[in-house]
């Protein structure tokens, strides 16, 4: 009991540290966030495998009149957005140190970039939109639910690294830690899902 109490109430840098080394088990943020990911994992499992459905269920795909997705620059933006892993996974680090400002400036360099990724994939999306219409084809609407899933998701992560990032300026507690570590495993979860959704939206260009 004393344990969570001084848990509980640490607050700096170093007292955030010693938290962090004496702990013997995950936090439960940290547990809350796995079954998170493990939840949406089913979803886009699930849209995944409606795409392939729909793809063996109609000849050809994608219909006449709808050209082959681009490789190059969808791939290109996913390796970008999955680097992003390399400075949330970093923040966590330097946030269980202590190291408050290294952490800000770790989440704030992701933010950067998770931001400019989702601005290109905007409008790389409403380009397509102007192409064909989901409403017209099983292509289209697969096509267009699946990408606007993941870009809900890189919006709800740019959400939450705002969320830290605000609470990281008033200080560094346990609770924060905790909060950083939940938010990299969040866009880990996130990274990884991208590559399934780039390799499903490419797959009818290879």
């Amino acid at each position: 009991m004393s344990e969570v109490t001084r848990s509980s109430r640490a607050v700096g840098g170093a007292a955030v540290a010693r938290v962090a080394r004496a702990r013997r088990t995950l936090p439960n943020g940290w547990w809350g966030m796995l079954l998170l990911a493990a939840a949406e994992a089913t979803l886009f499992g699930t849209l995944v495998a409606t795409y392939f459905y729909l793809r063996l269920q109609t000849s050809p795909w994608p219909p006449v009149g709808i050209s082959p997705p681009s490789v190059t620059l969808p791939l290109a933006l996913t390796a970008v957005l999955v680097a992003t892993s390399a400075p949330m996974l970093a923040a966590a680090r330097a946030a269980r140190a202590g190291r408050r400002g290294a952490a800000l400036r770790w989440i704030t360099l992701a933010t950067l970039v998770q931001g400019a990724y989702l601005a290109v994939q905007v409008a790389l999306f409403l380009d397509d939109l102007s192409k064909f219409d989901p409403r017209q084809t099983a292509y289209g609407s697969v096509y267009f639910t699946l990408l606007g899933v993941h870009h809900a998701h890189v919006v709800v992560g740019l959400a939450l690294n705002a969320g830290v990032l605000v609470r990281l300026l008033g200080g560094l507690t346990n609770y924060r830690v905790i909060g950083v570590r939940a938010v990299a495993m969040y866009w880990c979860f996130v990274n990884a899902a991208a590559v399934l959704v780039v390799l499903t939206q490419i797959s009818p260009a290879l």
